[in-house]
């Protein structure tokens, strides 16, 4: 009888072991399967930045819009301020993620080279910060969706989900909140501002940008009037 106690045990631990095998297994799996869900119109994905205000009882402000209601001065801001080869690549920029690996080999600081699917997938299935683990999972998530969705599906839902400030999420709520007009009515100016104020929606307010931020919009300003074959994808 004593001698079944540590065999017991041990199928205890196979089992919990077991189990937690499954339920990792689902969570990779889940994102693919919400991926093939999430091309139906009628849905309107949520961020996981999203269920964290929610679990946090903070709330967030977020109305959806379809692409069609999107000013086109905005789209052209976001893209070349954010993926200027969204309409050419398979939903991971191979050159300039080269570029990255090479300068993380040689000890430099690395810079960006998130495309547009690559940050949507982010914002949807995983979460902020920097590491191996979830760029391994974000580059197949990212090739998935870009494959999945049209590109004019995935802009919706990236501009849908964005952050443009504590608990503004989505290019409506944004362009109400910064500028008190609707997502379509964006003048190439506030566009450029709004894009500007992306990568960091917290020190860059799209309403109130200081000298350094309008630089950067006028460049972005700038790159979005002579976007033209770039943007071909969305706008054919």
């Amino acid at each position: 009888m004593l001698a079944s106690h540590p065999a017991r045990a041990q199928r205890s631990v196979r089992m919990v072991l077991r189990r937690l095998l499954i339920a990792l297994a689902a969570l990779i799996v889940l994102p693919y399967i919400l991926i093939v869900v999430y091309l139906l119109p009628v849905v309107h994905p949520v961020s996981t930045l999203m269920f964290a205000d929610l679990a946090m009882l903070r709330g967030y402000d977020r109305q959806w819009v379809d692409f069609e209601a999107i000013s086109p001065n905005l789209v052209q801001a976001v893209m070349m301020s954010e993926d200027g080869q969204y309409c050419f690549h398979d939903g991971v920029d191979w050159g300039q993620m080269r570029g990255v690996v090479e300068d993380a080999l040689d000890g430099e600081a690395t810079r960006g080279a998130s495309t547009i699917p690559m940050q949507t997938v982010k914002n949807l299935f995983l979460w902020n910060g920097r590491s191996f683990v979830r760029k391994g999972l974000e580059l197949p998530l990212a090739m998935t969706a870009d494959f999945v969705w049209p590109k004019r599906r995935l802009m919706e839902i990236y501009l849908n989900i964005a952050e443009w400030g504590p608990g503004i999420y989505g290019i409506e709520a944004a362009a109400q909140h910064h500028f008190k007009t609707s997502a379509d009515k964006l003048t190439r100016r506030q566009s450029a501002l709004l894009a500007a104020a992306l990568p960091n929606p917290f020190t860059r307010i799209a309403s109130k940008p200081g000298r350094g931020m309008k630089r950067i919009a006028a460049v972005i300003e700038r790159r979005a009037r002579s976007s033209g074959e770039y943007i071909k994808c969305l706008y054919d």
